[in-house]
């Protein structure tokens, strides 16, 4: 088993801290000490993580966040850095989409950025998962989107109709897909209204 999740949380820790507490991020309403409250907790309160995805329990969820949030910074990212011991197994399985977006957030939310050259295993391993989230975050779209990912398969999604081209390497589509599309180096063709209703779409969870 490959190792980009651990390699990436690293990344992620090291880029939370050169920011510190308060830089921006690309997640609505998160300072950088709010995304990494959010990935402690996903780990390490699983009677809170599962509110991220039940609305019902959205709000038990906000509350442990917010008082992470206010923890001692460095420490709360110590802990981002350190996984715990029951993570291992699914570490990559769990963990490779969710570093990888994340520090793109963190990343991109600043000025000046540019997209990483990744690995081509990485990319690789990415490619799937970009799929994956097209197939998930746009099937109701109305219209056909062909997912063309250079050097991988791509693939097709959407609910028909017009035919729009979404071009990019896995880890700019695995972006775009998840709901940054304003952020993701992507090329679209097509019809150009097709288009810009794809770029303004609500994509992700």
């Amino acid at each position: 088993m490959t190792a980009f999740a651990r390699a990436e949380r690293a990344a992620l820790a090291d880029s939370l801290l050169a920011a510190g507490p308060d830089a921006p991020t690309l997640c609505a309403g998160w300072a950088t000490r709010d995304l990494a409250a959010h990935l402690v907790l996903r780990e390490r309160r699983p009677d809170a993580a599962a509110g991220i995805l039940l609305r019902p329990l959205a709000g038990h969820t906000r509350r442990v966040q917010e008082r992470l949030a206010k923890t001692d910074y460095t420490a709360l990212v110590g802990r981002v850095r350190t996984p715990p011991a029951w993570i291992k197994p699914v570490d990559e399985a769990m963990n490779i989409v969710e570093y990888f977006i994340h520090h793109e957030d963190v990343r991109r939310a600043r000025p000046g950025w540019t997209p990483r050259d990744l690995p081509d295993s990485y990319e690789a391993a990415l490619a799937g998962r970009a799929k994956g989230s097209a197939r998930l975050s746009a099937r109701r779209f109305p219209a056909t989107i062909i997912v063309d990912i250079p050097g991988h398969e791509g693939t097709r999604v959407g609910r028909g109709g017009p035919e729009v081209t979404v071009t990019g390497t896995p880890g700019e589509l695995l972006l775009f897909f998840t709901g940054r599309q304003e952020h993701a180096r992507v090329e679209i063709d097509g019809p150009a209204e097709t288009g810009e209703r794809l770029r303004t779409a609500r994509l992700g969870l």
